[in-house]
Order: C-alpha cells, then sequence, then structure tokens
C-alpha cells in the first residue's frame, strides 16, 4: 500500500482539506487514519476511518471541527479540517492498516504516507 497525502497553510479560524490517496488496496479492505506530530511530542491520532468496521474515531481536540470521509472509487480518503487554530500546525501522516474497532493506536499501523506540513497561522 502507497500512501501520498497533500497539506498546506491556513490562518487560524480557516479551513482545510487533506486527501490521502491509497493505492495497492482498495480502500474498504483497510482502515485509513490521519495523524499528527510535532517536535518533541509523539505522534497522535487525529481521525480514523474502518468502513468495513464500521468504526470511526476523533480525537477529542478535534470533535466538531474535523470530518473525515472516504471514497471508494477514488481510494481517497479525506479529512476536512474546520475552525483550525494554531495549536492544529503539525505534520500530518496518513496511515493505512487491517479493519479494526480500534483505531487511534499508532503502532498498529503497517503503512505510512510521507507526512505532510499543516501550518495555521494566527
Amino acid at each position: 500500500v502507497q500512501l501520498q497525502a497533500w497539506g498546506g497553510l491556513v490562518q487560524a479560524g480557516g479551513s482545510l482539506r487533506l486527501s490521502c490517496v491509497a493505492s495497492g488496496r482498495t480502500f474498504s479492505s483497510l482502515a485509513l487514519g490521519w495523524f499528527r506530530q510535532t517536535p518533541g511530542k509523539e505522534r497522535e491520532a487525529v481521525s480514523c476511518i474502518s468502513s468495513s468496521a464500521g468504526t470511526i474515531y476523533y480525537a477529542d481536540s478535534v470533535k466538531g471541527r474535523f470530518t473525515i470521509s472516504g471514497d471508494n472509487a477514488k481510494n481517497t480518503v479525506y479529512l476536512q479540517m474546520n475552525s483550525l487554530k494554531p495549536e492544529d500546525t503539525a505534520v500530518y501522516y496518513c496511515a493505512a492498516r487491517v479493519p479494526s474497532f480500534k483505531l487511534d493506536s499508532s503502532r498498529e499501523y503497517d503503512y505510512w504516507g510521507q507526512g505532510t506540513l499543516v501550518t495555521v497561522s494566527s
């Protein structure tokens, strides 16, 4: 499985949509997650989805602001980020694993994208 993701720069209060294309496996056969990391901190789960397991995870810090979704036809997972805050600034990673009911552990993910920087300016 190969993953590619794209981020960007946005002002606080703005919106940004991250996209991640999974090649090599179908979207429905995977659980896909978005993680983020800032210098000196551990990688944390932001939002994850396992369509076959019917499970979606959101970190408390993003609930109500971020929405994860997938497009089976395009093998793509999206993370719509609204009401962005400077503390959302991080390198965001797309990751994939086998379907599961528990999605927030980065150690359980087998495939990782290269990471994309999201910068939220104040």
